[in-house]
């Protein structure tokens, strides 16, 4: 069972169908080496994903993200020096076309709201990156949201 939602908009290519003519670009930023070299072997053994760069801080992720045009940012939260909401609203302010998905390890519930209004286009949470990361891509490669699957009810309390 899906445990988000991929809101519509308009089409691209997919990574969970058929393999697509192109690959999906992306640059990881997260402060844990470790946690990078898990994502890139996730991604990269589909084959359909090329990891084009890594940073371990927000000012490099923006610096990266400046210099390397990729496709999908995924973003950690919790980093030294800028953070990971501050490089999101960065990316986003200055044009990129990349868009980003923010990976964590903390409440989703507190950070979703804050993350989408620094521009972030998905949030997902580091436990389920697993089985939901190819998910979570091919919605963001589809020009789609994604969001965890209590995020309309949180977004309604927001409203109320």
């Amino acid at each position: 069972m899906s445990r988000a939602h991929s809101s519509r908009s308009s089409a691209g290519s997919s990574l969970s169908g058929p393999v697509s003519k192109s690959v999906v670009r992306v640059l990881l930023v997260d402060d844990h080496s470790v946690v990078r070299a898990g994502l890139k072997a996730l991604l990269e053994s589909t084959g359909r994903v090329d990891v084009v760069g890594e940073a371990s801080s927000g000012e490099a992720g923006v610096e990266k993200a400046l210099a390397l045009a990729p496709d999908i940012v995924t973003m950690d939260l919790a980093m030294p020096g800028m953070d990971g909401l501050d490089a999101t609203r960065r990316i986003t302010e200055l044009g990129l076309e990349a868009k980003v998905l923010v990976l964590t390890v903390h409440d989703v519930d507190e950070l979703l709201l804050p993350a989408l209004e620094a521009g972030a286009a998905g949030v997902l949470d580091k436990s389920v990156a697993d089985t939901d990361l190819m998910g979570a891509l091919d919605a963001l490669v589809r020009g789609h949201a994604y969001l965890p699957r209590r995020a309309a009810a949180l977004l309604a309390r927001r409203k109320a």
